[in-house]
């Protein structure tokens, strides 16, 4: 059952978190799975003479969210609401609040963020807007707010505000994640082990097609010199980073990047009726006998994975193996919707091996091969045969995985 959390942050600045807990959700944005539900963040800062609430939630929760927002503050009080992204997860609640509020607050946000929230939501909610400029500041009672555009993390509306005096960024989707953890912040070391997982499956999902901007921003962050200084990153979903500020970021810049966990092999395949999975089989006691650490997902008749957790397995993967049934003179369709994601949302230069299995005609074999060259990925070989294999296909799958290897040396 969804829930709200608030909790105080700190007490100068007087900064409260309010977390509402959507475990009901199970397709973020109507396609992602995740059963491990999602936090929205919003943030109210108390200043002498001004309130400044940050971000807001989804619409459906409007009630929720307005009952806690209550607790802590009057809405017709609050003086400032920074918009850092426009995502309806953000901002659904903003007409029931602005209602609730008397319109006496002014928005700040981007350009974009203002086309946006019109077209969302109507002129009335963007009649008091402040369009800010990249790195412009703006004196709200004693506190400076510096707004920092991070086009492309990943809408091109988003920014982020530094508190300058205070050290705090207020980051939204970028440093967020999939998850209600058990924890506010990342004090407890198993909550953030247990956590990380799904930020990397939200990077992948939700900002990969972009993913190239992540290490472009997080550079612009880092040259900006505030990073490094940051006392508390605040995301808009998932745990705040207070422990250790840093370690959002660059678990963020290594996604990003596809830096690779030692040995790991990133297998997907289906096999409708053995045939595949007999040589995808092989294919893994081959990668063990060489030391290499294969993570499977297969599409069978009894079991059909997430592709959110497929995808977020590619970034740290150092090499891919598919195996696919060729299906009506095609890639069988689970592995076909598969690879266009990948290619689409986790694009990097990585070695590729092809697996392939017909009955009458091979296909899916070329047509992968098709989708791998126009990618980043790299093609290492392609073995594909008819029915089970017999004893020369598994000494051509060997010299498959023998090429695979050799690439990786």
């Amino acid at each position: 059952m969804p829930n709200v959390k608030v909790k105080q942050i700190l007490d100068d600045p007087e900064l409260y978190i309010i977390r509402v807990e959507d475990d009901k959700i199970r397709y973020f944005e109507a396609t992602w799975d995740i059963p491990e539900g999602i936090t929205y963040n919003a943030y109210l800062m108390k200043l002498k003479g001004a309130t400044v609430l940050f971000d807001l939630s989804k619409k459906e929760y409007t009630d929720l969210f307005m009952d806690a927002l209550k607790k802590l503050v009057d809405p017709k009080e609050v003086t400032h609401v920074i918009i850092h992204h426009t995502e309806p997860d953000h901002t659904g609640v903003l007409p029931a609040f602005l209602e609730a509020n008397d319109y006496r607050a002014q928005l700040i946000g981007t350009s974009f963020a203002k086309r946006f929230l019109e077209g969302f939501y109507g002129g009335n909610v963007v009649k008091d807007f402040h369009p800010i400029k990249d790195g412009e500041e703006i004196q709200i009672s004693n506190k400076t707010f510096r707004f920092i555009t991070v086009p492309w993390l990943h809408w091109p509306d988003t920014m982020i505000t530094y508190i300058v005096e205070d050290k705090l960024i207020f980051s939204c989707d970028a440093g967020g994640g999939y998850g209600i953890p058990e924890t506010i912040d990342d004090s407890d070391e198993e909550v953030v082990q247990s956590y990380l997982p799904h930020v990397t499956k939200y990077i992948v999902t939700v900002i990969g097609h972009y993913h190239r901007y992540i290490v472009q921003n997080i550079k612009k962050l880092k040259n900006l010199g505030i990073i490094e200084d940051a006392k508390m990153i605040l995301p808009g979903h998932g745990l705040i980073w207070r422990k250790n500020p840093m370690r959002i970021f660059e678990h963020y810049e290594a996604v990003g990047a596809g830096k690779t966990t030692k040995g790991k092999v990133l297998v997907i395949y289906d096999s409708m009726y053995g045939f595949v999975e007999k040589r995808i089989n092989l294919i893994i006691d081959e990668l063990e006998k060489y030391g290499l650490k294969p993570v499977v997902y297969k599409f069978t008749d009894k079991e059909a994975p997430a592709i959110s957790d497929i995808l977020g397995d590619v970034p740290d993967s150092e090499a891919i193996i598919i195996g696919a049934s060729t299906y009506e003179a095609e890639i069988h369709p689970r592995i076909r919707y598969t690879l266009y994601e990948i290619v689409d949302k986790a694009n990097y230069e990585k070695p590729v091996l092809i697996i392939g299995a017909f009955g009458w005609a091979g296909v899916a074999g070329k047509k992968i091969e098709t989708l791998i060259t126009r990618s980043k990925f790299d093609h290492v070989d392609t073995v594909e045969s008819q029915g089970m294999p017999r004893v020369h296909d598994e000494e051509r799958l060997r010299e498959g995985v023998k090429k695979l290897v050799s690439w990786l040396s």
